[in-house]
């Protein structure tokens, strides 16, 4: 588990995309953390061992096509959630279809359609994390 510092849980079923997501996030900061899941209830739980202990990320950042529980059967239930439902949270997928637009749109968080190239997530990474300490 993270430490208590400010930290991002990435949350997608595809192993390469949480290398690369992780990887860009290191370059955007070396000093973040990162934690991992690979679906919504692996997610979930991780979220709800942390919040015992008073250590919620500062960001989510969450896939929707995933096994066990998709993305946004997570949002869903994070936002229902007291506990999290003001966990800022970003999807982050290769859909750009717009139902899920609407879906995010609905729960007020952004979607943010996959990159082709690492470069681009890089950048993407990039532009999150100064999002996430920008004043707001």
């Amino acid at each position: 588990m993270p430490p208590a510092s400010s930290y991002i849980l990435c949350v997608d079923d595809d192993a390469d995309d949480l290398l690369f997501i992780t990887s860009a996030l290191q370059q955007a900061n070396a000093a973040l953390r990162t934690a991992v899941a690979y679906n919504g209830v692996e997610a979930l739980a991780f979220l709800e061992e942390v919040h015992r202990a008073h250590q919620l990320p500062s960001l989510v950042i969450l896939d929707i096509n995933m096994p066990r529980m998709d993305g946004k059967e997570l949002l869903t239930a994070l936002k229902k959630d007291a506990r999290f439902a003001s966990l800022p949270v970003v999807v982050y997928s290769t859909s750009g279809a717009g139902v899920d637009r609407l879906f995010c749109a609905h729960y007020g968080v952004e979607l943010v359609t996959k990159p082709n190239t690492y470069d681009e997530v890089v950048s993407v990474m990039q532009y999150l994390y100064s999002t996430l300490n920008s004043p707001h």
